[in-house]
């Protein structure tokens, strides 16, 4: 029998190992080597053999993957922002709804707890619109543990890019691209505009212009730049969030001088001078 092939001896377990691990130095008749072993008893239990181990070490390889700690925090980074979003939704309803039998209902998700801690207005507004309250109040209480989890986790999944874009920006981008790997393996023009998806359509479409950064908008670097710059800061951004993503996924280590080197850009492009001319076309 050839300690070579995906086969192992009639061992399912570990043939479905090989099946994701092994390598073989050449190809070789498998189904006929398999016959002759004894592994299988033709060539079509070969095949039947082949597709049960390569179906359950796909399986494996998928829970194994779901399982991992960066995709652990997109779906508790996703599951935040629907909270957050639901919360501020059902609170509009909310203040419209209460607004109908109290003149002086507020807005927003104090109010729906103001409903929730006095008895005495919640009573006035009825049992449906207070236990609405409740709901509101739960969610956005949610969000706020959620929140508290991701700014826990984030720095111990992806330590550079949570120190570089903060714990919450660090997990949204990895909810974007999809995980830690594949944020790494992109290239910086693409993290740059990642959460701008549409807008990039439709300058592709020839419809509009193109979009000079995405969700890193949100970091201070971007947002606190004048106008004219901004696309230039979001490139220094850009570039060091993906230095830091693959660091992270590559080695783990930590490295604050990221931190300092994207400081002293941003330092550069917010000391230009006005008329200077340089920032988005460079």
């Amino acid at each position: 029998m050839s300690g070579d092939g995906w086969f192992v001896d009639g061992d399912f377990e570990a043939s479905r190992a090989r099946v994701r691990t092994g390598t073989a130095a050449e190809s070789a008749d498998w189904p006929t080597e398999a016959v002759e072993s004894g592994f299988a008893a033709d060539r079509s239990a070969y095949y039947d053999a082949l597709h049960e181990a390569t179906v359950e070490a796909t399986t494996a390889a998928v829970r194994e993957r779901e399982r991992a700690d960066d995709q652990q925090l997109v779906h508790a980074i996703r599951a935040l922002d629907d909270c957050r979003r639901t919360a501020n939704e059902l609170a509009e309803r909310l203040a419209e709804w209460a607004g109908t039998v109290d003149p002086d209902a507020g807005s927003g998700i104090e109010y729906a707890r103001s409903l929730t801690e006095n008895e005495e207005l919640g009573r006035e507004v009825g049992g449906p619109i207070q236990s609405l309250a409740a709901r509101v109040t739960d969610l956005a209480d949610e969000a706020d543990s959620l929140e508290a989890y991701v700014e826990r986790r984030a720095p111990t999944v992806a330590p550079n890019l949570s120190a570089l874009a903060g714990p919450l920006l660090a997990a949204r981008l990895l909810s974007l691209a999809g995980g830690l790997e594949t944020l790494a393996k992109k290239p910086s023009g693409t993290v740059q505009v990642l959460g701008a998806e549409e807008a990039l359509f439709a300058h592709l479409r020839g419809h509009a212009s193109s979009p000079k950064h995405g969700i890193i908008f949100t970091h201070e670097a971007v947002r606190g730049t004048r106008l004219e710059d901004r696309g230039s800061a979001a490139r220094a951004l850009a570039g060091k969030l993906t230095i830091a993503a693959r660091i992270d996924h590559y080695s783990g280590d930590y490295r604050p001088e990221l931190e300092a080197e994207l400081a002293d850009r941003i330092e550069t492009i917010q000391a230009r001078a006005e008329g200077d001319g340089g920032g988005d076309d460079e």
